[in-house]
């Protein structure tokens, strides 16, 4: 079988560092490049990184960016404090420039976005109507693959640096007390590779979409 080569953003955060980690631990993933604003101190054979202060000028770096599989895109902000023009700029506006640019160099390649769950292109709270309107807008630039991932509590992967303080006491708790409300990073990290090997018959997945693509 092909090993398989992908880009991720957002390893500064726990999602897409607890994406990192599994592709890093994954036989099936021969290349990892992680694409970030400030440094991430990991050493592994498998993975590189490039840095990029400015998502919007990924175009500058566009030699070194040919012939992967898939981009998982983890990267993102929260909207507290955020208003709708600031946070549309960031989640919608960088994201589709972003991968616009992945696509004209990789015509065949999966694009994976981190959404949320509860996201709503027409909800009734600002960061879900973004959100929604960055799904809906990805899933039509004609990309091989592309699917939007809606978790909720999310397990750290082992080995894990970015998890904020407050989010530890819940960790071993939360998926006993909510099962169907909680996956594990590497649920998550395992059903975005399952994307380019398998497919799924749904882009936008919730919980249930991803513990199934995970298997």
């Amino acid at each position: 079988m092909k090993k398989l080569r992908v880009i991720i953003t957002g390893a500064t955060g726990m999602v897409g560092e607890g994406v990192l980690l599994h592709c890093l631990q994954s036989d099936e993933v021969s290349e990892v490049l992680m694409i970030n604003r400030k440094p991430y101190e990991i050493s592994h054979p498998k993975l590189s990184e490039l840095l990029v202060a400015d998502f919007n000028r990924l175009a500058d770096y566009s030699n070194k960016l040919a012939g992967f599989d898939a981009c998982f895109y983890c990267a993102g902000v929260s909207s507290v404090g955020m208003n709708e023009a600031d946070y549309t700029r960031i989640t919608y506006d960088t994201t589709l420039n972003f991968a616009k640019v992945l696509l004209e160099l990789n015509p065949g390649m999966v694009f994976n976005f981190v959404s949320g769950t509860l996201t709503k292109s027409d909800g009734k709270q600002m960061w879900q109507r973004v959100k929604g309107r960055t799904e809906d807008a990805l899933m039509n630039l004609g990309f091989k693959g592309q699917y939007n991932f809606r978790p909720g509590f999310m397990k750290p992967v082992k080995g894990q640096k970015n998890v904020r303080w407050f989010f530890k006491p819940f960790i071993a708790i939360f998926p006993y007390m909510f099962p169907k409300q909680s996956l594990t990073l590497n649920e998550v990290g395992q059903a975005m590779i399952h994307t380019i090997t398998k497919g799924y018959d749904r882009q936008v997945l919730e919980i249930s979409d991803i513990k199934i693509l995970a298997k």
